[in-house]
């Protein structure tokens, strides 16, 4: 299956996000809230994304640790399609999240964003709990430290596609990073900066799908 193409709006502000969405709307498969919208505006870009892209996929991305049926109760309502939880968590968390998901429809899910020091073994805990999406980060933070892709990021992501994940892989990637995943079962690819600041960002998005395709296809 070819990997889903998603754009994280890490704006600072809904009108900005939507200023930059419009230029290449039509190129993405998912359209991710990111925390730093979610900090800055609340809940309302899920709300207003979702009156705006009705058929599109999007992301609350609020990495939540806590109060899980809570905090999914009001990213559905707001007509989220998924949401992140932390890895920290606890697993019930998780499990309240993706229970209160599923009351809204069958394509409802949570996505487990991997930060610090998970293991294998929680990898197995969270799948045998019955969730099934997760992602993987090169932070923001390690990007800036110069801490590039290497080996033993493509071992724990084969890994983790071997249990069954359906994995996501983010983190400055570039189009062409993409090579270095091409032999495993990508689920979606989140791109931000490399889409939102380009000169042309509807070229940049194009730039990423066929490289996607021809990748995995």
């Amino acid at each position: 299956m070819k990997p889903k193409l998603q754009v994280a709006l890490d704006n600072t502000s809904l009108v900005e996000a939507l200023q930059s969405l419009r230029l290449y709307q039509d190129a993405i498969d998912v359209i991710e809230v990111g925390t730093i919208l979610h900090v800055a505006e609340g809940i309302e870009p899920v709300r207003v994304l979702r009156a705006l892209y009705p058929e599109k996929i999007i992301l609350a991305d609020i990495k939540g640790a806590d109060a899980g049926s809570l905090l999914a109760k009001l990213c559905f309502d707001a007509g989220a399609t998924w949401m992140t939880a932390i890895c920290s968590a606890d697993v019930n968390t998780m499990i309240g999240m993706k229970k209160t998901g599923q009351a809204y429809g069958e394509d409802r899910d949570v996505q487990i964003e991997l930060y610090g020091d998970w293991t294998m073994e929680q990898a197995k805990n969270w799948k045998d709990a019955g969730l099934e999406q997760v992602v993987y980060h090169r932070s923001r933070d390690a990007q800036a430290a110069g801490k590039g892709w290497d080996q033993s990021d493509l071992d724990k992501l084969s890994a983790l596609t071997d249990m069954g994940f359906k994995v996501t892989i983010t983190g400055g990637l570039e189009v062409h990073d993409l090579a270095l995943f091409k032999d495993l079962p990508i689920y979606c690819i989140i791109a931000g900066r490399s889409i939102r600041d380009a000169s042309n960002p509807l070229q940049a998005a194009e730039a990423f799908q066929a490289e996607i395709t021809r990748l995995w296809t």
